[in-house]
């Protein structure tokens, strides 16, 4: 949940009432303010957009997420670890989802860098959670992998209903099943693209003269 005992927190948490009762588009930062009980200048300490808000209450999941993510058990596959973590997030993102799908609705949020940047740290906090590096080139194609996943299945826990969220754990138990598939080949190419550098790396060094053939001009003198 958001915490509301700071004034960022209480930003927040208005403009997701605020989108829970309105077209998201139709809101504006004033709107916000006076919702959180706040003049529009002290809003503009912390947010200089309605794409900054959502970036923050992104980081706030995360941080709820994470709390909520179950500890792993011994030998667990990947595969059933990001599902545990996938599904932490949805259920820290239930209270919201009314506001959500305002956000989402088709000329709710327009394009923000803000937002995509919060995306893609949201699936790398995922994907650590899950005990998967993020690091090198690897690791930029398994957040992106999660992140086609989980924008699809985030689609689908939107109109679901269920208070079980059957569709939702059905499409998001094929979705990763699709994707495992797809980054094991990109793991694999990776990895041979990274023998192949070093292998030409190791012989260009192979090539260079030999420091002690070359005289020393020191040596001259």
């Amino acid at each position: 949940m958001i915490d509301e005992t700071t004034d960022k927190g209480r930003i927040i948490a208005a403009a997701m009432r605020l989108a829970a009762e309105k077209p998201w588009g139709d809101i504006t930062l004033l709107d916000i303010a006076e919702a959180a009980g706040q003049r529009l200048v002290d809003l503009k300490v912390h947010f200089a957009s309605k794409g900054a808000i959502l970036s923050a209450f992104a980081r706030a999941i995360d941080d709820d997420m994470l709390r909520r993510v179950p500890s792993r058990t011994e030998g667990q596959a990947a595969r059933d670890a990001v599902f545990e973590v996938v599904m932490s997030r949805f259920d820290a993102l239930a209270p919201y989802k009314r506001a959500l799908r305002s956000i989402m609705r088709p000329g709710g949020a327009p394009p923000d860098p803000a937002m995509l940047r919060s995306f893609l740290a949201s699936q790398h906090w995922m994907l650590q959670a899950s005990g998967i590096d993020t690091g090198g080139p690897g690791g930029l194609a398994r957040v992106a992998g999660l992140g086609s996943v989980y924008a699809s299945v985030f689609r689908t826990w939107l109109d679901d209903e269920d208070p079980g969220h059957s569709r939702t754990m059905a499409a998001l138990d094929r979705r990763l099943r699709s994707g495992e598939r797809t980054l094991r080949v990109v793991d694999d190419a990776l990895g041979f693209a990274g023998r192949v550098v070093g292998l030409v790396t190791s012989c260009g060094r192979g090539r260079r003269p030999r420091t002690d053939a070359v005289p020393d001009p020191a040596a001259q003198i």
